[in-house]
């Protein structure tokens, strides 16, 4: 069985406990894009873990895991980031983590491009995670990085990052007026910080395959969510990779194999970090109520996350772009205190409404267009469909039909327990 488990909006969904809880029932979990610039909040019995870039399977024994070659690696922060999950008694070994040799490395002037760049846009800025993202993406695409595989010759990555240095003052030093990254100190860098992992640096498209040949079950993990697709999104306020389902195989390092199934994580409410259009946005009060029921700070920076209700035209769309065939719908107890819950069922442009998701301009321009459902109250107690009540059930249905997908499991707390079964 090969699965994908992905977002349906903007992230922050809840895709991390979702896949805790759901990868007891596979043999591999596999992260397929992107890097350390968003975050998957778990917790369990054994506590309270922030994952970047690791697939939330690490968190369960004998479960093996796996950094695939669509992936753009921060050595430094992978270094940390298994140090914590070493510290809360969380093994991490080259018997449970595979590290593709094609994934790309994430180097520090990277980080310091996408600063610089954020800086002089000033009042214009995307709201980048000012983790080096879109610049080493882009650097990816112009054939002037270093890939994990690169590790294993570090002595003679010299020239080659002498080269790669040199190209990139003239952006650095010459063009942001920045002082001059120094290929010594990379080198340094890289053998700091990329030693550690050379025992697990592999052929991780031999791994897979052999795994999926042999009747593994295999599940894909998503990093952010359909409106942040480099292609699908809502450019340019997007992250700089797939995000959708379709990607997986690729970005794993397998395109030659087909997904079973594809499960979308939505959330039952709307919640963003970053710049960008965000049409059903709450403000002031209403918006403070939400983000502190929902604890709406970003995993990776911290940042007050921007909120809404839920919106049935971004979502729609969203599990259009997934081919999502099931729903896992999370944080319904968040909205315990709503007498009334609103839903946002299309939009109004221009005088015209419409439920057709847009691009560009036209959604700057889109206003909500809300009708309210019946409070529910706390669900945080419910474990199978029959606990819930039936308001609770009806807003439920509603979203199911809005979306044209069925929900199949709804959670109603952060616990690894805390989620019941529709179906």
């Amino acid at each position: 069985m090969l699965t994908a488990i992905v977002g349906i909006n903007w992230g922050d969904e809840g895709k991390g406990r979702m896949v805790d809880l759901l990868s007891q029932d596979y043999d591999v979990v596999v992260r397929y894009q992107g890097g350390n610039n968003a975050g998957h909040t778990v917790v369990n019995p054994r506590g309270k873990f922030i994952l970047n870039l690791m697939p939330s399977g690490i968190l369960r024994e004998g479960t093996v895991n796996v950094l695939g070659p669509g992936m753009v690696i921060d050595l430094e922060h992978l270094c940390g980031e298994v140090q914590r999950l070493r510290d809360g008694g969380i093994a991490v070994t080259p018997e449970n983590l595979k590290i593709s040799d094609r994934a790309t490395i994430c180097m520090p002037y990277h980080k310091l491009l996408d600063c610089l760049e954020e800086d002089r846009l000033a009042g214009k800025k995307f709201g980048s995670t000012r983790r080096g993202i879109a610049p080493v993406y882009a650097d990816k695409y112009m054939k002037k990085t270093l890939r994990m595989g690169d590790l294993l010759h570090l002595d003679h990555l010299g020239e080659r990052v002498a080269d790669i240095v040199e190209w990139k003052n003239l952006t650095v030093a010459k063009g942001y007026g920045s002082e001059a990254i120094s290929a010594a100190a990379m080198m340094d860098w890289l053998k700091t910080y990329g030693t550690p992992w050379l025992d697990y640096i592999c052929d991780t498209t031999h791994y897979l395959t052999g795994a999926a040949d042999g009747g593994k079950n295999i599940l894909f993990e998503a990093q952010l969510g359909a409106l942040r697709d480099i292609d699908f999104g809502i450019y340019p306020y997007t992250s700089s990779s797939s995000t959708i389902a379709a990607y997986a195989p690729i970005g794993s390092g397998i395109p030659a194999k087909r997904l079973d199934s594809t499960i979308g994580i939505m959330k039952a409410y709307s919640s963003c970090v970053g710049e960008g259009p965000f049409t059903c946005e709450f403000f002031g009060e209403e918006a403070d109520k939400l983000r502190e029921a929902g604890g709406e700070y970003g995993a990776a920076t911290g940042r007050p996350r921007r909120v809404g209700p839920f919106d049935a035209v971004a979502s729609r769309y969203g599990v259009q772009m997934q081919g999502a065939t099931e729903i896992a719908l999370t944080k319904i107890d968040v909205m315990a205190y709503m007498d009334k819950v609103p839903v946002v069922t299309a939009y109004e442009i221009d005088g015209e409404t419409t439920t057709q998701f847009p691009i560009g301009e036209r959604l700057e321009r889109a206003k909500p267009v809300i009708e309210y459902l019946e409070g529910f109250g706390d669900l945080s107690a419910c474990r199978k469909k029959e606990d819930l009540p039936k308001a609770a059930l009806d807003y439920i249905a509603y979203l199911e039909k809005a979306v044209g997908c069925p929900i199949r499991y709804v959670s109603v707390g952060a616990e690894r327990d805390a989620y019941l079964k529709m179906f």
